[in-house]
Parts: C-alpha cells; sequence; structure tokens
C-alpha cells in the first residue's frame, strides 16, 4: 500500500471514529442524509417549470397558466427554503452536539492523565486540543461532509435533467468543465496549505500573547516592552501574510469560475442559435449552469474544511486514546485511615533511567511528624508525589496501613491525603469557592472554624464581599503568603488522616509563620503529618527527620540525634545558621 493510500484509509478511520459520536444521534443523521437527497431532487425542478412556462404557456399567450406556475414556483421556493434551513440547522445541531461529547471525554481523560504527561507536554497543546480542535470537528458536520454529499447529489440531480432533457447541448456546455476541474484542484491544495499556514500563524500569535500577558511583570521590570513589540509586530505580520496568501487563492479561483460559467452559457448561445433549440431549454440550462457552479465554488473549499477537521480529529484522537493515566483499580475503602506509612525499596524517576530516588525506606507510625529536608533536587516533593498516587512507583511498595496504595479506591486514598504546597494555586472565583473547590456539602461555618484556626477569618471579612470576593486568576490580588494560609484553610477543610506541608511556610513572612504555628500544632496533634522544609527552625520538634541527597536516605533521627551525629543535617543547619548570623 502507498503513503497516499495509506493516509487515504487512515483519514477514514478517522472519519469513522467521528461518526462513531455521533451514533446517539444517529435518527437526526439518516434524517440530513434524507434532506440532501430531497434537496437534490427539488434542485432541477425550477429549471424543469421555467422551461415549461417559457415553451408552453409564454409562447401561446397562457397568461392563466403563467399565474398558477408562478404561484407554484413561489410556493416551491418557500419550502425548499424551509428545507434548506432545517438541513442547515439539524447538520450545525448534530455537529456541536458531537463536539459536547468529544469535549467531555477529552476532559475526562485530561482530568486523569498521569502527570508525567504534563511535564512533557505544554498545556497551550491540551488547551487547543480539548477547544479548538475539537470545535473543528464541528466543521466535518456543519461544512464538511454532509454538505459536501448533498452538493454532490445536487450536481448529480441537475447533470441527470440535463442530460434527459438535451444530451448534445449538455455536451456542449460542459466542454469548459476541465478546465474548472483543474483549477478546483488547485485551488484545493492552495487553500489546504493556507489553511495550515494561518493556523500555525494564530498559535504562534495566541501562544505569544498570553506568555507575555502572563509575564507582564518582567517584561515591563526589565523595561523590555520595545524589544517585545516588535517581536509582536513581526508575528502579527507574518499572521497577515498568511492570511493575504488564503486570500489570494481565492481571489484567483472565484475569477476563474465566473469565466468557465461565462464560457459555458456562451456555448449554449452559440449552439441553441444554430439548431434552434426551444428557448424554455436554453434557459432552464442557463439556470442549470448556475445552480451547478453554485455548489462547484464552494466544494473544493469544503474539502479542505472536512479535511482540517479529520486533522484535528486525530489529533483530539491521541488524547483520548492515550492509556498513560493513574488506574483506578483498587477497591479497599476504610471508614477510616489511621495513618502508617511504609516506603520499601522504593525508586523512581520521571525519566527512564534517570533515578529521582533510590531504594527508599522508612516507616511512620499513626500521629507521627515526621520532617524531610535536603538540597533542591534531592527528591523531597517527589516522595510526597508517589504518595498520594500523582505518579505510579516503579520498583517497590507504597503501604499505608500495611495495605498498598495501589489497593485503595483512589479518590479514597487522595481524600484522606491533605497537601499545602509552596506553590499555591487558586481558580479565578470567591474566597468561598477556592476554599471549597466548589464542594456544596461543606458548610459555610466550617469554612469559617477553619478560617478561624488558621487566624485569617478577620482578613477574609476585611476584603470586600468577605468570603465573596474574587480573587481573580491565580489569586492575582493577594499576597503570596495569603495565598498560601488560604490553602492551608483547604487543607484543613478537608479533615485529612495524613497531611503534608511542602514548603508551607516557605515564602510567609515572619509574623505570618508565628500565626500559623500554633494552628499547625493544634492540626498536626494526633495526624501523621510529612513537613518538607527548607527552614529547619520549622521541623525541629519532628518525631523524625529525614535528611536526603541526591535521591537517597542519609539520614534519619530527632533533631538532637541529627546534631549529634555531625552528618548531612549538622552541615545543613550550620549553613542556616551562619547566614542567620550575617544577615544580622
Amino acid at each position: 500500500m502507498s503513503g497516499t493510500d495509506k493516509k487515504s484509509f487512515f483519514d477514514v478511520q478517522i472519519l469513522k471514529r467521528v461518526l462513531g459520536f455521533a451514533r446517539p444521534y444517529k435518527k437526526r443523521f439518516y434524517l440530513s442524509i434524507i434532506l440532501a437527497i430531497v434537496l437534490a431532487i427539488f434542485t432541477p425542478v425550477r429549471p424543469y417549470l421555467i422551461q415549461r412556462t417559457v415553451d408552453q404557456h409564454i409562447t401561446f399567450m397562457e397568461y392563466d397558466w403563467i399565474i398558477i406556475i408562478t404561484i407554484i414556483q413561489i410556493a416551491f421556493l418557500l419550502v425548499e427554503t424551509g428545507f434548506r434551513f432545517y438541513f442547515s440547522y439539524i447538520t450545525s445541531w448534530l455537529g456541536q452536539s458531537v463536539v459536547k461529547d468529544m469535549r467531555v471525554k477529552v476532559y475526562d481523560k485530561v482530568l486523569n492523565l498521569n502527570l508525567r504527561q504534563f511535564d512533557k507536554t505544554p498545556i497551550g497543546t491540551l488547551t487547543t486540543r480539548t477547544v479548538d480542535d475539537i470545535e473543528r470537528i464541528n466543521d466535518i458536520f456543519a461544512d464538511g461532509l454532509i454538505p459536501i454529499i448533498a452538493d454532490l447529489l445536487a450536481i448529480l440531480s441537475v447533470l441527470a435533467y440535463m442530460f434527459i432533457t438535451d444530451w448534445q447541448l449538455t455536451l456542449i456546455c460542459l466542454i469548459p468543465f476541465p478546465i474548472l476541474i483543474i483549477s478546483t484542484y488547485y485551488f484545493k491544495e492552495s487553500v489546504k496549505k493556507s489553511f495550515n499556514r494561518v493556523r500555525n500563524a494564530v498559535s504562534d500569535l495566541n501562544a505569544f500573547v498570553q506568555e507575555h500577558l502572563t509575564g507582564m511583570y518582567i517584561v515591563q521590570a526589565f523595561s523590555a516592552e520595545k524589544r517585545e513589540f516588535e517581536k509582536f509586530k513581526e508575528i502579527n505580520k507574518q499572521h497577515r501574510n498568511a492570511n493575504i496568501k488564503a486570500i489570494f487563492a481565492y481571489s484567483v479561483f472565484f475569477p476563474v469560475v465566473e469565466i468557465v460559467l461565462a464560457m459555458s452559457i456562451g456555448l449554449i448561445v452559440w449552439y441553441g442559435s444554430g439548431t434552434q433549440v426551444a428557448a424554455g431549454t436554453i434557459t432552464s440550462f442557463i439556470l442549470c449552469l448556475n445552480l451547478l457552479f453554485r455548489p462547484l465554488r464552494i466544494i473544493a473549499d469544503k474539502f479542505n474544511v472536512l479535511q482540517m477537521g479529520i486533522i484535528s480529529g486525530e489529533r483530539v484522537f491521541k488524547v483520548i486514546d492515550n492509556d498513560d493515566f493513574i488506574k483506578d483499580t483498587g477497591t479497599h475503602n476504610p471508614s477510616e485511615i489511621k495513618g502508617k506509612i511504609e516506603f520499601a525499596h522504593v525508586s523512581f524517576g520521571y525519566v527512564q533511567d534517570q533515578p529521582v530516588l533510590r531504594d527508599i525506606n522508612f516507616k511512620v507510625e499513626p500521629g507521627q511528624t515526621v520532617a524531610i529536608v535536603g538540597h533542591t533536587g534531592s527528591g523531597k516533593t517527589t516522595i510526597i508525589s508517589l504518595l498520594n498516587r500523582l505518579y505510579e512507583v516503579e520498583v517497590g511498595k507504597i503501604k499505608i496501613d500495611d495495605v498498598s496504595i495501589n489497593d485503595y479506591k483512589l479518590d479514597v486514598l487522595r481524600k484522606n491525603i491533605g497537601v499545602v504546597l509552596q506553590d499555591v494555586f487558586l481558580f479565578s472565583g470567591s474566597v468561598m469557592d477556592n476554599l471549597t473547590l466548589r464542594n456544596e456539602s461543606i458548610p459555610k461555618e466550617k469554612v469559617i472554624e477553619a478560617a478561624k484556626l488558621i487566624g485569617m477569618h478577620d482578613f477574609i471579612l476585611s476584603l470586600p464581599g468577605g468570603y465573596d470576593y474574587n480573587v481573580m486568576e491565580r489569586g492575582a490580588t493577594l499576597s503570596l503568603g495569603q495565598r498560601q494560609l488560604l490553602s492551608f484553610i483547604r487543607a484543613l477543610l478537608y479533615n485529612p488522616s495524613v497531611l503534608i506541608l511542602d514548603e508551607a511556610t516557605s515564602s510567609i513572612d515572619t509574623e505570618s509563620e508565628q500565626m500559623i504555628e500554633h494552628a499547625i500544632q493544634t492540626l498536626i496533634a494526633g495526624r501523621t503529618s510529612i513537613i518538607i522544609a527548607h527552614r529547619l527552625s520549622t521541623i525541629q520538634r519532628a518525631d523524625m527527620i529525614i535528611v536526603m541527597d541526591k535521591g537517597e536516605i542519609k539520614e534519619t533521627g530527632t533533631h538532637n540525634q541529627l546534631l549529634k551525629k555531625g552528618g548531612y543535617y549538622e552541615k545543613l543547619y550550620q549553613m542556616q545558621f551562619q547566614k542567620k548570623e550575617v544577615v544580622a
């Protein structure tokens, strides 16, 4: 099978899969096909009525019949218009219904993808797949496959009428058609390339604008406005040029169609005048040519739309077919988790043959507080990512309450592990929505209680609207420390059995840190806690401190025990102590 044949076969397979999403709406799909056939049958009716009117009634001055046929034509035109409206509506409705279902399926897959996929796939790419590419699939139904079928049926219907009426005249007027066919082919290829250039230019423009709006603080802080503006103008210029090339293809093709149409009409008049063809036949043939050329003007464009829809479908199905997601096959669903944690010979790497963790072994008893310290890149955050199965363990086993985390139902496992991260993400919306994550089962009273525990209740009330205050995208209207405190409340609300604080106080000032110190001690009492921190002052009271370096555990013990060893921990402690002295 040649490369072209393989590509065509592949396109057909993609198209079949897209059409498979229309199966729940098969009645409307079949109805659209039936309407396409009906409209094709309707297409030559008006030329036929005009032919009869001219040849049989106008010639013989039968005015009553002229009025009757005129009324019939008006009524027929209204009926045909109604059918065309419903055909356009139903194909668009079908496309949007398929888009809705596909978007739900894609987003459901994205929600459950292994975080490894987000590490290597740009967020903009997944956004494009979920929004833009799926929207292009709508064109397969609204402007692609079914409309193409309708246009082809209409062309065949008109040609059939013309051949039945006068096959010799039909052949004469089709003499210029090879010019149209060749022009249509080159137009199709040119527009296809232009579509790709325009889509790439739009993608580059969107990426540039989105990135620079997000990083506007850096642009202005480093006085880079002029340089970035020049870059924007260049990208915008490329976008303009891509669109101009697409416009140029249309500007050439449509006049060619008009010239071919004029040539065909001229041949009809020339042949008809020389052979004494009836005036009604000539009139109806001229009308038929217009009906024939109308779909031909846009059918090449529709083929490109169909092709682009198939290409978008291919991209979307790559997301749908991605099986790199956390398998939720566990059945263990305990009424409560005590919080005993065990890592047994755990090794892991984000990239194959590049381990981040090497043979990690430790145990945490229920209610204990364990601190993990070490230089940046030592694997501290990776440990907690494995604990709540954001990534799958490659070697070894992780247990909670002597049960492998793979045996837990995924939602049960994660609901019992609360996480407060250093890089806090807040969604655009109210404070209440961000604290509860729109979980309606959490009453406002419980939110207020948690906010008071953290010492944030009065601050929240001071905001315009209080708990209804809109924090804007990524919490842009709040300081980093305030966002971290809100994320602390969010973790408290879900009352986890295991609490993880990942650099949770690294960006909080001394006053804020003192404010939450008592709340932390109250929270971790009787609850298993894992604290990751660069500030050793925050973990001195931990029951056990794990010291890591380059993915390995170097030391374990209490604060005093590790200081007496004079090893890795003692060096880290001295470094921080000396820094404080220098600052002082």
